[in-house]
Order: C-alpha cells, then sequence, then structure tokens
C-alpha cells in the first residue's frame, strides 16, 4: 500500500499608530519606558537577509504581470476592515519571542499580523516562482496571496531543538491573504475564513505530531469581503477576508529554482527568468550558506557542495513523505512550487487525514485522475525532485543528480519502515518478515474499511502473549478482533465508499471510446482512472449481494488472522528479555506516543469553521488545545464546546451583528461525535477543492 517495494534599496515603511514623537529621540524621553509602553510586534527585530542576497524586481508597477530577472517584488499589503483575531498559537508566536496572551491583548494585534499596518524593519514583498501543476509546466506563478513580512531575529534562549534544523538563525514571517501581488493571476490575492481555518490548525496540527512544517501563528478575520463560489457550482457567497500568519525558516520552494525553466516541449512555457544562470547560483549560494551551513563548510568544492546539498534535501523529502503515510495524511496538490526546499510540509490546502484506509484516498476532489492520491504521494515526490534537478542544472551535472535520485526508494523505505515498527510497537528486533506483515496489515484494513488512526491507536491495547499472561490464546485473539471490528465499516459505509463516482453512461461512453478512439480518449480520459472505477463497480457489486452478518463475520476472519500473526511476532520481541514487563511497557508507550488518539479530521474542522462563520471563535481555540496535545486525552476537552448548550466558550469571541445564516448552525444541530471517534455519517459529504 503505502509501502514502495522495489518499482535593497530603504523601503517605504508608515507606521501607522506610531506616533512622530516616538520616531524622534529628545534629552529628556526615557527610552527603556518607552520601549516598554510599544506593542510587543513593534519591537520584533528584522534582518531581511533574502532581499539583500537575491535579486529584487525594480518595478514598483503595480498589476499583475511577468517578473523577470528577481526572485522578489515589492508589494504593499492591502489593509482589511476592522481586522480581529480568530485564534493564536502561543508555541508558534514563542518561535518569535512573543507572548501569545500580550499579542492577543494587543488592540493592534490584528492589524499588524494581517498586513493591515506595517511592523518597523518589515520590508513586505512577494516571491516569484513557477512549478509543475498536476504533471504540466506552468510558467510563472509566485506568490498571488502571500506577503513575505521579513525575517524576526530568534530571540535569546529560544530552544536548541527548534534551531536544530533552522541554523539561520532568522524565522522568516509572512501573512497569507493580505491582497494583490504581481503574481495574483486572476485571483484577488485575499483568503477566506474556511480556507485560512483550515491552514492554521493544520500547520499546528502537524508540529504536534512531529512532522516537519511550516507553523501558523495566528489566523485574523475581518469586516471586508469577498465573492467565492465553493463548489464552483454558480452559487457564489460573499465571504469573510481572513489572514493567516505563517513562519518557517524560508517558503523557498522547488519550484523556485524553476523559474530559469527554458520553453516547456509540451505547454510551450518558460521561466520568467530564462537565460539568467547567474541568479540560480545566488539562490543556491543562498540557500546552502543560510540553512545547509556545515554542507558550505564541510564541502569546498562547488559541484560537490551541490551534490551534497541535493542529497540532503532527497533525504529530507523522503523522511517527510514517510512521515504523511504513517499519519495518514494527504497534502492533495503536490505540484513543485508546493515542495519545500527544507523538507517541509507547504501550503495546505485541500489536505485531508485519512479515515477508513483507503489505499486510492483522494482529498482533493478537484483532482480527477488521481494524481495525488495516498498511495501515489512517495512516488510523486520523487518525480518533483527529479523536476528540482533539472532546475539546477548546470550547478548540479545530470549524472550526478541521477545517482543521487537512485537513493530515494531505499531512503523512503527505510525511514517508512522505522515509522511502521514504533506504530506496532516492534522495538528490540528487525525481523525481515516485518515488511510483509505491514502490507497485511493495511490489505486487512482496507478490505474491513478501518478507521486508519483510531485501529493503528488500538493496537498498544494488544495483549503480547507471556507465561505470566492467564488468558488463553483463542480469548486473546477473539479479545483484540472484538477490539479492532468496532474500527471497522458497516455495510452501508463501504456501499458508499465503493460507488463509482463516474455516471454509468460516462463509463460506458469512455469504456467505447479507448477501444475505438485511443487517441481522442487520452486527451480525456486514462486507463487507470478506468480501471479504478470498474474496480468500485466490482466491489459494490459484492456487497449488494452480502448482509451485514457475512460481512461482519468475514471482517473478523480477516482480522483474527492477521492479530495471530501479529502475537507471534510480539512474542519475539520477548525472547532473551530479562525484564519482560518493562519490554511491554516500553511497547505501550511508545506506540502511544507514535499513534495520535486525535487527528484534524475533515469533520473536525469543519464544525470549527461553521462556528467560526457564525461568529463564535471558541472552537477553532478549542480544537487548536486539542491537537496540541494528540497523543493523550484531555479531560474536558473530548466533545465540541456546544455540546450540553455551552455555546461560546469563556475565551470565544463572537462577532457583533453577525448575521445569523441558517447554514452556518447546522453543527449545532448534528449529532456531536467525540474529536476522537470515527467520523459521523454527514463528513462523507465534505467536499474539499
Amino acid at each position: 500500500m503505502a509501502y514502495l517495494g522495489p518499482r535593497l534599496g530603504p523601503s517605504r515603511v508608515f507606521l501607522s499608530g506610531v506616533s512622530a514623537l516616538r520616531l524622534l529621540s529628545s534629552a529628556g524621553m526615557d527610552d527603556m519606558g518607552l520601549a516598554m509602553s510599544r506593542s510587543s510586534l513593534e519591537r520584533l527585530e528584522f534582518d531581511n537577509v533574502a532581499l539583500k542576497k537575491l535579486p529584487l524586481d525594480p518595478s514598483e508597477e503595480q498589476g499583475v504581470r511577468q517578473v523577470k530577472g528577481a526572485c522578489f517584488s515589492r508589494v504593499t499589503p492591502q489593509p482589511l476592515t476592522k481586522p480581529r483575531f480568530v485564534a493564536v498559537s502561543h508555541q508558534a508566536l514563542a518561535l518569535l519571542g512573543l507572548d501569545g496572551e500580550e499579542v492577543v491583548n494587543d488592540p493592534l494585534g490584528p492589524e499588524y499580523l494581517s498586513g493591515s499596518k506595517v511592523m518597523l524593519g518589515s520590508e513586505p514583498a512577494a516571491h516569484c516562482y513557477c512549478g509543475h501543476q498536476f504533471g504540466q509546466f506552468a510558467g510563472q506563478l509566485g506568490d498571488g496571496a502571500a506577503c513575505y513580512l521579513g525575517e524576526v531575529k530568534v530571540p535569546s534562549g529560544q530552544d536548541p531543538e527548534l534551531l536544530r534544523e533552522n541554523p539561520s538563525g532568522r524565522w522568516e514571517i509572512q501573512v497569507k491573504g493580505a491582497g494583490l501581488t504581481p503574481y495574483s493571476r486572476q485571483a484577488d490575492g485575499r483568503k477566506v475564513l474556511r480556507s485560512s481555518i483550515r491552514e492554521f490548525l493544520c500547520s499546528e496540527a502537524m508540529f504536534f505530531l512531529g512532522v516537519p512544517t511550516t507553523r501558523a501563528g495566528s489566523v485574523v478575520t475581518s469586516d471586508s469581503r469577498v465573492i467565492r463560489d465553493v463548489y464552483y457550482n454558480g452559487h457564489a457567497r460573499h465571504e469573510r477576508c481572513s489572514v493567516v500568519l505563517r513562519i518557517a525558516p524560508t517558503f523557498i520552494r522547488f519550484g523556485s529554482f524553476e523559474i530559469f525553466k527554458p520553453a516547456d516541449e509540451f505547454t510551450g512555457r518558460q521561466g520568467p527568468s530564462y537565460g539568467r544562470d547567474e541568479i540560480r547560483g545566488q539562490m543556491m549560494d543562498y540557500v546552502i550558506e543560510m540553512f545547509y551551513p556545515e554542507i558550505q563548510q564541510n564541502y569546498p568544492d562547488r559541484v560537490e557542495r551541490n551534490v551534497a546539498f541535493f542529497r540532503e534535501v532527497v533525504l529530507r523529502t523522503a523522511r517527510l513523505v514517510a512521515q504523511w503515510q504513517c499519519v495518514g495524511f494527504c497534502h492533495g496538490v503536490l505540484n513543485t512550487d508546493n515542495m519545500s526546499i527544507l523538507g517541509l510540509t507547504l501550503d495546505y490546502g485541500p489536505y485531508g487525514f485519512m479515515d477508513r484506509f483507503d489505499p486510492d484516498f483522494i482529498c482533493n476532489a478537484s483532482d480527477n485522475s488521481g494524481r495525488y492520491s495516498y498511495q501515489a504521494q512517495p512516488a510523486i515526490c520523487r518525480w518533483n525532485l527529479v523536476k528540482l534537478a533539472e532546475a539546477l542544472a548546470p550547478e548540479l551535472p545530470p549524472d550526478r543528480a541521477e545517482a543521487v535520485l537512485e537513493e530515494y526508494l531505499d531512503l523512503y523505505n527505510r525511514f517508512y519502515l522505522e515509522n511502521m515498527r514504533k506504530k506496532l510497537g516492534l522495538l528490540k528486533k528487525e525481523d525481515p518478515e516485518d515488511e510483509i506483515m505491514i502490507t497485511k496489515l493495511l490489505q486487512t484494513m482496507h478490505n474491513t474499511g478501518a478507521d486508519f488512526t483510531n485501529t493503528f491507536r488500538s493496537l498498544s491495547l494488544i495483549s503480547c502473549p507471556t507465561e505470566e499472561n492467564s488468558e488463553g490464546e483463542e480469548d486473546s485473539v477473539k479479545k483484540a478482533t472484538d477490539l479492532l471490528i468496532e474500527q471497522c465499516a458497516s455495510l452501508e459505509e463501504l456501499k458508499a465508499a465503493n460507488k463509482p463516482t463516474m455516471e454509468p453512461r460516462e463509463l460506458a461512453m469512455l469504456l467505447s471510446m479507448a477501444q475505438s478512439n485511443p487517441t481522442l480518449f487520452q486527451m480525456i480520459s486514462d486507463r487507470a482512472t478506468i480501471a479504478r472505477q470498474l474496480e468500485r463497480l466490482s466491489k459494490l457489486k459484492d456487497l449488494m449481494e452480502t448482509t451485514q452478518e457475512e460481512l461482519k463475520t468475514k471482517q473478523a476472519e480477516d482480522w483474527t488472522s492477521w492479530i495471530t500473526q501479529y502475537r507471534k511476532r510480539l512474542a519475539r520481541e520477548l525472547e532473551g528479555q530479562s525484564d519482560v514487563q518493562a519490554v511491554q511497557e516500553e511497547r505501550v508507550r511508545v506506540m502511544d506516543s507514535t499513534n495520535p488518539r486525535v487527528i484534524l479530521r475533515n469533520y473536525i474542522a469543519q464544525n470549527a469553521i461553521e462556528a467560526a462563520e457564525n461568529g463564535d471563535f471558541s472552537e477553532v481555540q478549542r480544537v487548536l488545545k486539542v491537537l496540541e496535545k494528540p497523543f493523550s486525552s484531555q479531560p474536558g476537552l473530548e466533545l465540541p464546546a456546544w455540546v450540553g448548550g455551552g455555546g461560546t466558550s469563556a475565551e470565544g469571541e463572537r462577532d457583533e451583528g453577525e448575521e445569523q445564516e441558517q447554514e452556518a448552525a447546522t453543527s449545532m444541530a448534528r449529532n456531536p461525535v467525540p474529536y476522537d471517534s470515527k467520523p459521523p455519517a454527514w463528513a462523507h459529504e465534505i467536499c474539499v477543492t
């Protein structure tokens, strides 16, 4: 399943809200007292190295345009009307030396962290990059809604662990949704509440799951409105403009190096800086010196340095996607412009955490071909690395890049198996048959429609065979089987899951076309898509001829077979161990700190979004608290805030005069389920594009 077998000049800064007197020093002024009275956001120390080291667009022309020979363009963020906080991440803001409570209570906080006011030292800019989107080179893309504010110096005393993979000594901060840039194309540069909440929550959720990611410090909403057609069906509506504060060492991505690409043989598009090879060298120098200093120090030869850099990017990418697969995360839009040069999860759009295990899980409703499905992610990341290698040539010799790329599969498999062994509590021995057992586990989960997250979480409850265990083998296996059966799908759920997404007439037409006109067929579909539809039809036919009792019996047989094999493997873990109880306790501890109890399922995010759109931000804040401790039970935080008529919690905020749309209250009317449960029946109706 997930396993891949061998197969600068000074900027114009306007300091709204800061008096001219404050800017002028006078003999009688108490500088320290003044500093203490200022907003903590006005005390951030910027050092915007990227704008000093990389070419800056000299043009100040407004509007969308091609930007040649530059990596950044200066922009002016567009202010929001009545900006206000929806939520902040105290831990993310701490990276900047900020106290979250102080920021929340700062009257200027929402303005500064939405780009509505520009902080002293900030130099707003948009980054130019290109990208391969769904396999096709799209030409210039760039920050169409994101705005670089600058790089904040790391405060003294920051946890060294946080800096281990950020040796630059600075955190780049961005606001996403702050208005038009030269790269906005046909869009307006704005983001709305639902997409902003999803990015904010998932950025932080991934961090607390231990997955490398960009961070999100806050989400701000406003009274400014834009029109959006959510499902592209002609039913547009006004939505609130909202902004996320994003934090990372850098947001440079694979696509940043594609601005030099010559005309693409398929699309005819080329990078805006084609022919400016000296800039590619500048970018590589900047990235390696700032973010890979050990490589810079250890490889005096330029070619060897560049090869070592690419090898490290390959390693980090393989490690990242292995972690995605092990928590059931699907990115949704793995284009080259969404791949971080640091191996971070970047750009949270139509992502999704898998509920029922399905290797063909597609979280993005716009991905009709399944290019970015769950099981395709490891191979797609390698494809993107190939495109990065092409973009780095001739600084990175193609033959050397090809040799490094040969290492990817082994790296991915190694990281994946390491993670999976922890998830299964296999800590003392590495058995060659573990790969087969993992594959069989995933196949059993798929066949039974088992919930990915909850099944893994339940495995630590399966007892390990010992001489002291008075329970018979048959009873132990039955107890474990009953436990896992609870996480399996019902007959109706499996029928719904296997219903073809194509209408029968459309499928019949495409099958006929594949035979009669293969050329036309390849232009509008592909054989893999048709094969998936036919497989669904076949499974649905079998399910229609099955009863719930027959299904449950088959599910029990499948799980009994796997559990028997798993318990034998656990018994081998104890061989030669003097303290069996200590081994057992370590196994449970590692499993429960590797298999999350709670993930950001789509329905959890949707409940928070609908409450926020109705003016109640407490559910966003509550969900963030839950996600900050994904491996632990948190008494009092098992259910959404409104259960039991709670409404808005004490720390929540309700918009004054918020329009009470009936649809926005739907989450309140639904039967609530605990955050750690399987998704409710209505969750499958959620469509993310």
